[in-house]
């Protein structure tokens, strides 16, 4: 043999022990543990969400090793497709390999089987009857016909062998569960991002991560509306229409067209009493642009509308656009003159305070909130880092109530609307805001929740605006400013002096001015000069005290700070043009809210409180469309699997062979039974047959 002929076997022999390798069991199994541990990872892990989210929650350096991985979208990663095509071709060449043996196997009779072999079963019969071989043969294979056989009568030397057999067809389990496999995984990729993700392979399509209309999205960034499979959403206001689908990329969307519109005629909604939605649904108008049809329907939950190949189901609403109005107030200076600003749910607006500019963009608008306002947690719960400042919290008592957690109760109400908004500078960098329009009775006080936060992630703190005798926030915005005004302070101190001293003691003039000056530098502690402000600012002001004294000293420092604050709110109403306020109960207890509200005000970090006054809301639905050509392949492999499997474990194989040959007294036959799996049927069965097949005709 030459060299070239042993190389040519060398080869032919490689490759036929990887296709058997590649058609193992083994190997498929190995195959399906990768796609188990794949599919809890994108099961644990939450899938095709915005990447900052991934950053926010695994740091820059997990986030870049993921996402090399491709485990923000497992089930469309290059890695988990290739997987699924390899075990569909496993799967197929195990088929290949074994479903023309099985099928001989099935169509065979094994009639080569000979007497002396039969007599080494287990399960073996033999008997004579008065009858010669031809009639004896006749008789047998008709009794097994009677039971449930199918019977070939085979003439051998010297005798005739009946084989018989029954239940061949489990072996179709074997073939009908792997074929499953196959169907149901090509199905699968059918519907998966496969198609998709060929289109942006080898036809130039992008992901586009800009904003803008969407009429205006370049062509390479959509998809056509002959594209075979895709699950995308559109958002639609009342009033709107939309022909196209946006589908979620890592670094931005595909715009998919639909061969139909949908315009959004009304959006209804229920809640439960917990303000859970308990129902939601669209009433739309479609229209076909290619016939002309136009028909209205209604999608619910649960519901989808299907049309040309396309379900649409009701996945969520959103505001739609909701036109608000709101009054504008200094967060910080000495001004407190209200301002008029305006927005659009889902737009900017320019907002111009304190020589800088800023954008106000419009995130949410909830028309009615159900919450529980015995849960919560305010802005400066986040001051309370050092154990001196919890004892100081503690000594105040009262007058530190806003900085403790409310109660972890359940107490359910409806706080009226809210508006939901993130502040962003000139750099970049943004807070959001959730303000209430109406106030909420918190621990029997009347207070305005105005919501921060600085991480999409985080919750909502909340500082407690006190509601003034009218209801409404400019009290505590006029005493803010006060705070904020050095000349203001000097005129509260010197009100306080003067009231706090008797005859006798305003009558010395050093003790006066010594008084004056205290109340003046306790206002500016609290107001934040050379400091942070607030209880936060007495906490690093008392620290500097011995330890020994620092309890007596916050005493007298808290009963300043009243006095001052009190003669401050006296002063700033003069100064507005109103009456001083009288001194009762009431307003002592809104001087402590506000006192409160003040300190906590240091961490709100914004250059403005926006209070919500008038809205026009508008709904939008959310609707999600997919086309799934591969739904029907699919459900054809699952029916295959349960044949299959309904075959492999419910049908049981059983061979019989009768060796019939001449005796001296007529004729003598010798039975033997064989099943692959011998269970209690099997042995009743095979009881039954030795009654039956000895007895005389």
């Amino acid at each position: 043999m030459s060299t070239t002929g042993i190389e040519l076997n060398t080869r032919r022999r490689g490759f036929a022990e990887a296709v058997e390798l590649v058609s193992s069991m083994r190997f498929a199994i190995s195959l399906l543990t990768i796609v188990a541990i794949a599919s809890v990872i994108g099961t644990v892990l939450k899938q095709n969400e915005p990447m900052p989210n991934y950053v926010n929650q695994f740091g820059p350096f997990w986030f870049e090793v993921f996402a090399k991985l491709g485990l923000y979208s497992v089930y469309s990663s290059w890695w988990f497709l290739l997987i699924l095509v390899v075990l569909i071709v496993s799967t197929a060449l195990c088929v290949v390999r074994n479903a023309p043996k099985m099928i001989r196997d099935m169509r065979s009779w094994r009639e080569n089987v000979r007497e002396e072999s039969l007599r080494n079963f287990h399960h073996k019969l033999e008997w004579e009857a008065p009858l010669d071989r031809t009639q004896l043969a006749g008789q047998t294979a008709e009794r097994l016909r009677h039971a449930g056989y199918a019977v070939k009568l085979v003439e051998k030397d010297k005798g005739i062998l009946v084989a018989a057999k029954k239940g061949a067809g489990n072996k179709f389990g074997y073939i009908f569960a792997h074929t499953s496999i196959i169907v149901i995984l090509l199905g699968g990729m059918l519907d998966s991002e496969l198609p998709v993700k060929f289109q942006q392979w080898f036809l130039g399509k992008t992901p586009f991560g800009g904003s803008g209309v969407i009429a205006d999205i370049p062509a390479q960034h959509r998809l056509s509306v002959s594209n075979p499979t895709f699950r995308g959403n559109t958002l639609i206001a009342e009033g709107q229409t939309s022909n196209t689908a946006l589908l979620p990329q890592a670094s931005g969307v595909l715009v998919q067209e639909l061969p139909f519109s949908i315009q959004l005629k009304k959006f209804h909604i229920d809640f439960y009493s917990t303000g859970m939605p308990k129902l939601f649904a669209s009433d739309v108008v479609v229209h076909d642009p290619e016939t002309g049809k136009t028909f209205p329907a209604t999608i619910k939950v649960n519901h989808p509308l299907i049309y040309k190949g396309v379900a649409v189901y009701q996945s969520s609403f959103e505001d739609g656009g909701s036109k608000l109005k709101l009054t504008g107030f200094p967060m910080s200076g000495t001004g407190d003159k209200p301002f008029q600003i305006a927005g659009t749910v889902g737009s900017a607006t320019e907002l111009k305070q304190g020589g800088e500019t800023w954008s106000v963009e419009w995130s949410g608008f909830r028309p009615f909130n159900v919450e529980n306002v015995a849960a919560g947690q305010d802005a400066r719960a986040v001051a309370k880092n050092t154990s001196f400042n919890e004892q100081f919290a503690a000594t105040l008592g009262k007058a530190s109530g806003s900085a403790a957690k409310i109660a972890d109760t359940k107490d359910l109400k409806n706080v009226g609307p809210s508006v939901q908004y993130k502040l962003r500078d000139k750099t970049g960098q943004a807070r959001e805001f959730l303000n209430y329009m109406q106030p909420v009775t918190l621990e029997g006080a009347q207070v305005y929740l105005a919501g921060v936060r600085s991480n999409p992630s985080e919750n909502f703190s909340f500082l407690r605006i006190p509601a003034d005798d009218e209801y409404s926030v400019r009290t505590w915005m006029r005493l803010r400013a006060a705070l904020a005004d050095p000349a203001l302070r000097q005129e509260a101190a010197r009100r306080y002096a003067g009231r706090a001293l008797g005859p006798e003691q305003r009558s010395q003039g050093e003790l006066t001015g010594q008084l004056e000056e205290s109340a003046a530098r306790t206002l500016a502690i609290f107001a934040g000069e050379g400091g942070r402000g607030g209880f936060m600012g007495v906490s690093q002001f008392l620290e500097k005290i011995p330890a020994a004294d620092q309890e007596k000293a916050a005493a007298i420092f808290m009963k300043m700070l009243n006095g001052s604050l009190w003669e401050l709110w006296q002063a700033a109403n003069v100064r507005a043009g109103l009456p001083e306020v009288a001194p009762t109960e009431t307003h002592g207890r809104y001087l402590q809210l506000a006192t409160n509200a003040l300190s906590d005000s240091v961490f709100y970090g914004a250059p403005v409180f926006l209070q919500l006054e008038e809205f026009e809301e508008v709904k939008a639905s959310v609707l999600q469309l997919t086309r799934s050509p591969g739904k029907g392949i699919v459900y054809l492999g699952c029916l295959l699997l349960v044949a299959g499997v309904f075959a492999m474990f419910y049908i049981r194989e059983r061979r019989m062979w009768v060796w019939v040959r001449d005796s001296a007294d007529g004729a003598h036959a010798l039975m033997a039974m064989s099943t692959q799996r011998k269970t209690l049927d099997f042995e009743r069965e095979f009881d039954d047959l030795k009654e039956k097949l000895p007895q005389p005709a």
